[in-house]
C-alpha cells in the first residue's frame, strides 16, 4: 500500500512535467521568461491548499495516540537531544537512505531534461517529453516492487536497486549519451527501473527504522537536512561537476558512489521490517491462530525489545553518571561552604 503514496508522487511530476512540456512546445522561450513560468505555480495554487487540508485532518495511529497519552500522564517529552544521543544508528541509515532515493529520482526526474538538451543537444520539448513517458511506464513498476518487498523483503528490494545502479549506471549513460533515441530511452528505461525498487518500498521503509516515541521527529530531522543537502542539490552540483570536468559520464560517477554507501548502510545498519510490526509495537492481529502464534515465538514479533532493552541500559547509565555529577558538584559546593565559614570564624 505505501508504493501509492510514491506513485501519487509521479503523478505530480507527470503533471508538472506534462504542463511544462506544452508550454514550451507552444510559447516562444521570449513569453516563457516573461510570462509562461507563472502558469505551473498558479496552477498548483489550489492543489497545495487541497493537500494543506488533508493533512490536517489526518488521524494519528493507534500506537502513536496511546505512547501520547502515556507521556501526557508523565509530563514525558523526548528532546533532540535525546534522539541523537540514544538513536543515531537510524538516523545515519535514514539519512543515507533518504540521500540515495533522492539523488537518484532528482537526476532522473529533473536533472535529465536539462542534461539531454544542454549537453547532449536535445530539444527541450524532446527531452521532456521522454522523461514523461519514462514517469508513466513507472508507475505499475512502482506498485510491483511494493509487492515484491511485502513478498521477499523491502531491504532487500533496495539492494537490489543499489547493486543494479551501480553496475548500470555506466552502460545506462552511454546509452544516453549515443544520440540514437531508441538507446536514449532505453539507458533512461534501465535508471528507473532501479529507481522503482527505491519508490516502492522506501515509504514503509524508513519508518520502521524508529521507535514509535522518536519516529516523527527523527524522520523529520533526517529526511529533511538529507533531502536539502543532497536531493535539491543534485542538479546543480551535477551541472557544475559535467562543465568543470567536460565529462558527461559526472552523473553516472555520482550516482554510484552514492549507490556503494547506501548499500554498505543498507546491508549492515538496517533489518528486513516486512511483515513485522514496527519498533515499540505490538504485531496487529485478526484471528485466533495469530495470537497464538505470538504467544510460540515471541522473540520473532517483539524482535524489537532487545534493541529497546539496550537503549533503555543507555540512559539508566546516562543518568546514573548525571546523578554522581549533581552529587560530586553538590560536595565540592559544600566544601567551598565550609572552607568560606572557617575563613570567617577566624578572621
Amino acid at each position: 500500500m505505501t508504493s501509492s503514496l510514491e506513485v501519487g508522487t509521479l503523478s505530480g511530476y507527470i503533471a508538472g512535467s506534462g504542463v511544462v512540456t506544452l508550454l514550451t512546445y507552444f510559447l516562444s522561450s521570449e513569453a516563457m521568461l516573461s510570462w509562461g513560468w507563472r502558469i505551473p505555480f498558479l496552477i498548483a495554487a489550489p492543489i497545495g491548499m487541497i493537500g494543506f487540508y488533508l493533512r490536517e485532518h489526518l488521524e494519528e495511529t493507534p500506537a502513536f495516540q496511546a505512547m501520547k497519552k502515556k507521556h501526557q500522564k508523565e509530563d514525558k517529552q523526548v528532546s533532540i537531544k535525546e534522539i541523537f544521543l540514544y538513536h543515531l544508528r537510524p538516523l545515519i541509515a535514514c539519512a543515507v537512505i533518504v540521500c540515495f532515493f533522492n539523488l537518484v529520482e532528482y537526476l532522473l526526474l529533473s536533472y535529465m531534461p536539462s542534461h539531454l538538451s544542454a549537453v547532449l543537444g536535445y530539444g527541450e520539448t524532446e527531452g521532456l517529453l521522454l522523461i514523461l513517458i519514462v514517469m508513466f511506464i513507472m508507475i505499475p513498476i512502482v506498485v510491483l516492487m511494493g509487492h515484491f518487498g511485502d513478498r521477499i523483503g523491502n531491504k532487500r528490494v533496495v539492494q537490489i536497486g543499489l547493486v543494479g545502479l551501480i553496475l548500470a549506471s555506466i552502460p545506462a549513460f552511454f546509452m544516453i549519451g549515443s544520440g540514437n533515441s531508441i538507446l536514449v530511452f532505453t539507458g533512461l528505461l534501465v535508471l528507473a527501473i532501479f529507481l522503482s525498487c527505491f519508490e516502492g518500498t522506501v515509504p514503509s521503509l524508513l519508518p520502521s527504522l524508529f521507535f514509535t516515541s522518536v519516529r516523527y521527529g527523527g524522520l523529520a530531522i533526517t529526511y529533511n537536512i538529507s533531502v536539502s543537502l543532497f536531493g535539491g542539490t543534485t542538479p546543480m552540483v551535477l551541472a557544475w561537476l559535467t562543465h568543470a570536468t567536460n565529462d558527461t559520464m559526472m552523473p553516472a560517477y555520482y550516482m554510484m558512489a552514492a549507490c556503494v554507501i547506501g548499500l554498505i548502510v543498507m546491508t549492515f545498519f538496517v533489518h528486513n521490517t516486512s511483515g513485522k510490526a514496527l519498533r515499540g509495537s505490538a504485531p496487529a492481529v485478526v484471528e485466533e491462530k495469530e495470537i497464538k502464534n505470538i504467544m510460540d515465538n515471541p522473540e520473532k514479533h517483539y524482535w524489537w525489545k532487545e534493541e529497546r532493552r539496550r537503549i533503555k541500559k543507555r540512559v539508566s547509565k546516562r543518568k546514573a553518571r548525571n546523578k554522581t555529577k549533581i552529587k560530586m558538584n553538590q560536595k565540592a559546593v559544600d566544601l567551598i561552604d565550609n572552607r568560606r565559614f572557617l575563613c570567617a570564624t577566624n578572621e
